[in-house]
């Protein structure tokens, strides 16, 4: 359910955006969603596509990129991709001295508005 309140969040930003531009109408935006985040793209899509009814996004499209989380084991400096489950022990020395970075990100990287 957290999908309703960071697609409100990600339509008001782009009615905003698109408003400052002096934009008629939103064509598309594009989504940066960390790969740790709990956030389901065609729930955010399903949600946008009620919201956005009878606002300058109204059919916009939705394009999603997903942003990887990498563990780094500050034991013996491997890296490798994490996903859910988190690991608990470095795939290399079996250390569990580790570092996770990325994978948290919610937000536009860009939108198009039509003048």
């Amino acid at each position: 359910m957290h999908e309703l309140a960071a697609t409100e969040a990600l339509l008001a930003v782009a009615l905003e955006a698109a408003r400052e531009a002096g934009g008629r109408r939103i064509g598309a935006i594009d989504v940066v969603v960390g790969e740790l985040t709990s956030i389901v793209d065609d729930s955010v899509a399903f949600y946008f596509e009620i919201l956005s009814r009878d606002t300058p996004a109204a059919g916009a499209q939705l394009r999603f990129r997903r942003e990887p989380a990498v563990g780094r084991c500050q034991a013996c400096g491997a890296e490798f991709p994490v996903t859910p489950p988190l690991v608990r022990w470095c795939p290399k020395c079996e250390s569990a001295d580790l570092r996770v970075e990325g994978g948290r990100a919610f937000y536009i990287s860009s939108i198009e508005v039509d003048g």
